[in-house]
């Protein structure tokens, strides 16, 4: 479970200390989704720089020029790709015709080898998965609304996306993974993260938590595009890939209370439901617990919710088996 981040400071609105600390602040706050890399795309002297290293978050010195002012950020929990080898991690840079750009992902994606072969894409030595993605855009003449479409609809997985070009555009591809993006139109800045805790968290400590700005909405097939000069424009993806995993992978409490153990099996051992293991044992969650949630009815979505609550798996588990032994034993 990784966590993108990122600054659009259109209107120049801070200076570049006070951007090096949103970001150091930003992802500090995002280590709770990985620490085994972090990685900051920016654009300087026209041209494409992305600093990245197998570090935690709080051990990394960005030192951003003075006219960069839309940074896009990544930290990484390894999946796919060893975190030492530096260039399986976070962001990738690319190039889609004629235009450079760097890319950032958060989640899984299931059919990175599949999409290689069959496309007889070129061998990487890249062993991230994210890096199809890449892959898919460089195939493309244009970098576009167009051609990110096209690379999203051919995903199979979890994913929310981005992508900064050298034009200074920051697309956002908002799959099923999450995602809060925060607009400061007084101000002239946009901020974003992976999740609204995240968000909300370095906003306190940053003291902007009292300023109005708007909140976002992405969903999931959305495809954001924010210019240099802070104009917002969108078009869409078609989900279907997504909506059919989404479907298979639905929790039914009458098709689970009813199947054999074998049966769900399967669900259980789901990308979804495996990267919400890994993230929930890093941070000291038993699988065991994990299970104990799904199986109750909370979503993959519910239980993600929660690690990010303080005690909130362990009251939540509580509430289960009181129920659980308040009904006899039965549930």
């Amino acid at each position: 479970m990784c966590a993108i981040f990122g600054l659009i400071d259109y209107r120049n609105y801070f200076t570049k200390h006070q951007r090096e600390k949103v970001l150091k602040v930003l992802s500090k706050e995002c280590e709770v989704r990985g620490t085994d890399a972090t990685g900051f795309a920016y654009i300087h002297d026209g041209r494409l720089s992305v600093f990245k290293r197998p570090l935690a978050a709080h051990k990394m010195r960005l030192r951003l020029p003075l006219e960069s002012n839309i940074v896009m950020g990544h930290t990484r929990m390894a999946t796919q790709g060893n975190k030492f080898e530096n260039y399986n991690n976070h962001p990738f840079s690319g190039m889609c015709g004629s235009m450079p750009f760097a890319l950032a992902h958060n989640g899984v994606l299931h059919n990175d080898e599949k999409l290689r072969k069959d496309l007889k894409l070129p061998a990487t030595r890249i062993a991230t998965d994210s890096y199809i993605a890449v892959q898919l855009l460089e195939q493309k003449d244009t970098l576009d609304f167009d051609s990110i479409a096209q690379m999203a609809e051919q995903l199979e997985g979890s994913f929310t996306i981005t992508v900064l070009d050298v034009a200074k555009n920051l697309y956002f591809i908002k799959g099923d993974n999450p995602l809060a993006l925060y607009h400061f139109e007084r101000e002239g800045f946009y901020i974003y993260a992976s999740t609204a805790a995240i968000l909300d968290c370095a906003l306190i400590t940053l003291g902007l938590v009292t300023k109005f700005y708007a909140e976002i909405d992405a969903k999931c097939g959305d495809i954001l595009r924010i210019s240099p000069d802070g104009e917002l424009t969108s078009a869409k993806f078609n989900t279907a890939k997504l909506d059919a995993l989404d479907y298979y992978y639905s929790y039914r409490p009458y098709w689970w209370t009813h199947a054999e153990p074998e049966d769900y099996a399967e669900w259980f051992e789901s990308a979804a439901v495996k990267e919400l293991k890994q993230f929930a044992s890093y941070i000291g969650v038993s699988e065991k617990d994990i299970d104990l949630l799904l199986e109750y009815g909370y979503t993959v979505d519910d239980v993600e919710d929660l690690l990010y609550i303080p005690e909130g798996v362990e009251t939540a588990v509580e509430e289960i088996l009181c129920e659980y032994a308040y009904c006899g034993g039965e549930w």
